[in-house]
């Protein structure tokens, strides 16, 4: 290590001497309120040009002579001409100021809302090398959202996954979940959530902490490679040229909950000692009830006979009724010590607190009984971040930056408070009613089905359930509902990275740039999905057992809000409906004393160590690329990331004849070498065509790689078994892109592509029933598949209307979308491991069309828009033994939000926001028909009222 230090110091110094005979220049560009991004710096002698970075700073290299000519463009803006006296070296030209050109443009840049933000946007896209879209922190702070994920779901090409009614997940392309990164200040977040997956969860960082969001759908090799779909990068906020201080609050209502909501932030931003050093604050907080209904069918899959398989074994209506509350605080500092050394520090603390009760109420037709619990969750996620950096010139050629950063996250339940430490959880408390006569809707065979399903015209239609009792008595009674179970849920995740990079720039000539880095970063990670089950005697027959309890035994608080209970589908399950216990009673169970003395042992399962594992992952990468400009028009972009990989993870396995654990260690490690090559034509100043070939990867989670395995007994029904699999190999992609590029006069944008993937080792969750020691198990297990394949076409429009007159020009629209196809071979097997068939089938998670669009009205000091996101229908899980009749699909979904701003003078504005309008349910089935639903939630109407205050 030491001499490969020496020899990169020695590098240095040669490449400074070689410099010293040339001269370059450096300087930032402003608006007079903030840094500007994208601008054009052109040298008219010669046409040596660069276009500034997102801080608004650019660097001239390679100059000779005593005195040029430099010529500033920026779109909306007046183009200047300065006249520089070259010195040998770095000459600094501090901060150019530009204004705004007159006319129609001119009106939208200084009153409108968007609109500079939309410049700033379009101008890094257009001057990028990567093919990419952007978002600034104007745009964002514009749409009705409150989260990252909500943020970058109106981007071309995405779509989003909602949990209980909000975002919190990114798809790119309609590739899995898990295939696009997320990124902080080009580092990728952690990402502790349950199952151990790699994809961060966005629903727990707030958008007021955003500068500008990047999202790369073809990287280049400066990007970390493990990105198949594509590559979110968050950019935070860095102090502006113009001092400032804003403030916004905000208050707001959630339907269904009927309970309301606030928000408020501060942003505070001042340069110090000549615009020398520069400090920017944001601080946050967002509190929000929340209410959703869900619907849950358990099918008899397992079952022997095929025509028996899509019999219903249970339905059961949950109601969550919670409340979430995010708080972060983030800042930047940067220093400029002179002209050719700058450091920074970056920092986040981000807290996001998500209290969940769940009450959950069951028609067990499989058992003829009733199932009735509580549970009350606390979920705690904690996302820290610390940066320290430094960017360094080195004479008029090369540039060096570094930085070292420490990024963890971590997601904790620490319920019920009043059990030892060791058993803290999600805490559930099961009730269940055996009934005296039976449900009267079963068909011949005795079985319950859907009506189209059901071999006669007995059934049930899922929307407007009739049990049909065949005992009118056999209510729902919280006087036989009786205490049988207690689970904890154990699921907390850990993950810590420390990172370290570098990364040297060297311009040997005005046409060419080699840019070459390394990073280095050690991952821990530990996560545990255990089950601790505590069953009272008397429900075991265990003679001389304390009797069991009944719900009307406990102390019990009013069903909430009972009144919008499934108000969609006519409130069919109000006969399930039953006054739950309280928190308090809920904690007063889970206590030592108490399981004592009503009987209750702890019947966990001897196999949950398996269910806990520690994981090291060390990865080193490094790359080279080069940035070639073969002619005026036609760039070059080239080279080659190569990302090594170790991996140990500590687990246990469980021997079922011998009743023993014994510690487990896995050893894993591969290379990525990832070739990528950008070729980027410039028509001419308002068309780009991108062709790009990248190859990329994406690394199994860790939940899938750890040898253990988690046993489920929550449910009634089928017992659940979650196994990993540490023989898993990464996914890898051969990536093809063509794009297409027009920009509008008037800030906005037509872009036209097509891509396609070529994958392999591709890993899916594989579902199938086995039979152990005579009892038959639901088993999820990952696997790796041979090949599959995507591919798509994408197109979208931004325009405004500014060539209307009056009241009209201020209207305009934002339309894109996406059409996609994958294919994805999955070998079918029978139980004595023989090939039954291949299926078909596509990605999951991924849907064929993605669209969104927005209208919007931006003049007079108002603003409002209407956007909507579509996501088609989607194959969610794969059964690999029972085939495609068995799949569980999701359903297409349509959102639509409002959001609305005045300008009541030039630093007091109010703002309306109003989301999910159409209150269109997320809903999965089972198989081919749309209504053999497995799931179907419904969230509500939410929105808020608000203020923002621009202090200076």
């Amino acid at each position: 290590m030491k001499k490969q230090l020496l020899l990169f110091g020695m590098i240095l110094c040669g490449l400074n001497f070689y410099a010293q005979n040339r001269s370059s220049i450096v300087g930032k560009i402003s608006d007079g309120n903030g840094y500007l991004p994208g601008v054009n710096v052109v040298v008219l002698e010669g046409k040596n040009g660069v276009t500034t970075n997102l801080d608004g700073s650019f660097q001239l290299t390679n100059l000779v002579g005593e005195k040029i000519k430099v010529a500033i463009s920026y779109l909306g803006y007046k183009e200047i001409t300065k006249e520089v006296n070259l010195a040998p070296g770095v000459n600094n030209l501090g901060t150019i100021t530009m204004d705004e050109e007159e006319g129609v443009l001119s009106e939208v840049i200084i009153k409108g809302f968007t609109a500079p933000s939309q410049i700033k946007a379009l101008s890094i896209k257009k001057k990028s090398f990567a093919i990419m879209d952007v978002l600034a922190a104007d745009a964002v702070g514009k749409l009705p959202d409150r989260n990252a994920a909500e943020a970058v779901q109106r981007m071309p090409g995405v779509s989003v996954n909602r949990y209980h009614g909000e975002a919190n997940q990114v798809s790119v392309r309609g590739t899995p979940f898990g295939w696009n990164s997320t990124l902080y200040n080009g580092n990728r977040l952690p990402s502790a959530s349950v199952f151990g997956s790699r994809n961060t969860l966005l629903d727990a960082i707030p958008t007021e902490m955003i500068q500008y969001i990047q999202l790369s759908k073809a990287i280049t090799p400066d990007i970390e490679g493990d990105a198949i779909g594509g590559s979110v990068d968050f950019i935070s906020r860095i102090a502006q040229s113009k001092d400032m201080l804003n403030v916004s609050l905000g208050g707001g209502y959630n339907q269904r909950a009927n309970k309301s909501t606030y928000n408020g932030s501060v942003v505070f931003g001042k340069r110090f000692f000549d615009k020398k050093l520069g400090v920017v604050l944001a601080a946050s907080i967002w509190d929000r009830n929340f209410s959703t209904d869900e619907m849950v069918v358990d099918y008899n899959i397992n079952a022997a006979n095929q025509g028996q398989r899509y019999a219903i074994n249970s339905v059961n209506a949950k109601r969550y009724f919670g409340s979430r509350k995010t708080k972060a605080f983030s800042g930047t500092i940067d220093f400029e010590l002179n002209e050719s050394n700058k450091f920074f520090g970056k920092f986040l603390i981000d807290k996001f607190e998500d209290v969940r009760p769940v009450y959950e109420s069951f028609y067990d037709f499989a058992k003829k009984r009733y199932v009735y619990s509580y549970r009350y969750s606390f979920y705690e996620t904690a996302l820290n971040s610390f940066e320290v950096g430094g960017n360094h010139l080195i004479g008029s050629k090369v540039k060096v930056d570094w930085s070292v950063s420490s990024n963890d996250m971590d997601y904790i339940l620490n319920t019920p408070p009043n059990m030892p430490k060791n058993q803290r959880g999600l805490p559930i408390a099961q009730f269940t009613q055996n009934l005296s006569g039976d449900f009267g809707n079963r068909a011949t065979d005795g079985l319950v089905y859907n009506l189209f399903d059901s071999p006669d015209a007995n059934g049930v239609d899922l929307f407007n359930i009739d049990p049909k009792l065949t005992n009118p008595n056999d209510f729902l009674d919280p006087t036989r509902l009786q205490l049988t179970q207690l689970v904890i849920y154990q699921t907390n995740q850990k993950d810590k990275d420390k990172i370290a990079q570098f990364n040297l720039t060297y311009n040997p000539t005005a046409a060419l740039s080699l840019k070459m880095g390394a990073k280095g970063k050690l991952k821990k990670y530990e996560g545990q999905l255990t089950p601790l089950a505590f069953l009272p005697g008397a429900a075991l027959g265990i003679p001389g057992s304390p009797a069991l309890r009944t719900l009307s035994e406990f102390k019990t608080e009013a069903y909430p809000n009972e009144s919008t209970s499934f108000k969609e589908i006519g409130g069919t399950f109000a006969p399930l409906i039953v006054d739950p216990i309280t928190k308090g009673e809920l904690f007063r169970i889970f206590t030592p004393d108490y399981l004592a003395d009503n009987g209750f042992a702890d019947y966990s399962s001897k196999s949950n160590p398996t269910t806990k594992y520690v994981a090291h992952e060390n990865v080193f990468s490094n790359y080279l690329m080069t940035t070639y400009k073969l002619t005026d028009k036609t760039t070059l972009i080239g080279g080659v990331r190569n990302e090594y990989t170790m991996i140990n993870i500590k687990s246990a396995k469980y021997d079922v004849e011998t009743k023993t654990v014994t510690t487990v260690e896995e050893n894993n490690s591969y290379n990525a070498f990832l070739p990528m090559l950008h070729i980027k034509y410039a028509a001419n100043d308002y068309m780009n065509i991108r062709a790009a070939y990248t190859r990329t990867f994406s690394r199994a989670n860790f939940g899938d790689l750890n040898p253990g395995e988690n046993v489920d007994t929550t449910n009634p029904g089928l017992v659940k078994i979650t196994k990993g699999n540490a023989d898993l190999l990464p996914t890898f992609a051969n990536n093809f892109d063509l794009m297409g590029e027009y920009f509008l006069d008037d800030i906005g944008l037509i872009t036209a592509g097509v891509f396609y993937k070529d994958l392999s080792n591709y890993i899916f969750k594989d579902l199938s029933v086995q039979k152990i020691d005579n009892f038959d198990y639901l088993i999820t297990q990952p696997k790796n598949v041979e090949n599959a394949s995507l591919y798509g076409f994408e197109m979208g429009i931004t325009k405004r209307f500014t060539e209307w007159d009056n009241f009209f020009g201020g209207f305009g629209i934002d339309l894109n979308g996406a059409f996609i196809k994958s294919s994805l071979k999955v070998n079918r097997f029978d139980a004595d491991g023989g090939l039954v068939a291949v299926d078909k089938t596509t990605l999951p998670n991924q849907s064929k069309f993605l669209f969104n669009s927005s209208i919007f009205y931006e003049k007079y000091g108002f603003m409002f828009k209407i956007a909507g996101n579509y996501r088609g229908k989607s194959v969610e899980t794969i059964n690999q033994n029972l085939g495609p009749d068995y799949y569980i699909s999701a359903r297409s979904n349509f959102t639509v939000d409002f959001s609305a701003d005045y300008s009541i003078s030039d630093k007091l504005k109010v703002f309306m926001e109003v989301r999910n309008l159409a209150n269109t349910p997320f809903q999965q089935y089972l198989g081919t028909n749309e209504k053999r639903f497995t799931s179907s939630e419904w969230s509500a109407i939410n929105g808020q009222l608000g203020v923002k205050y621009q202090i200076f």
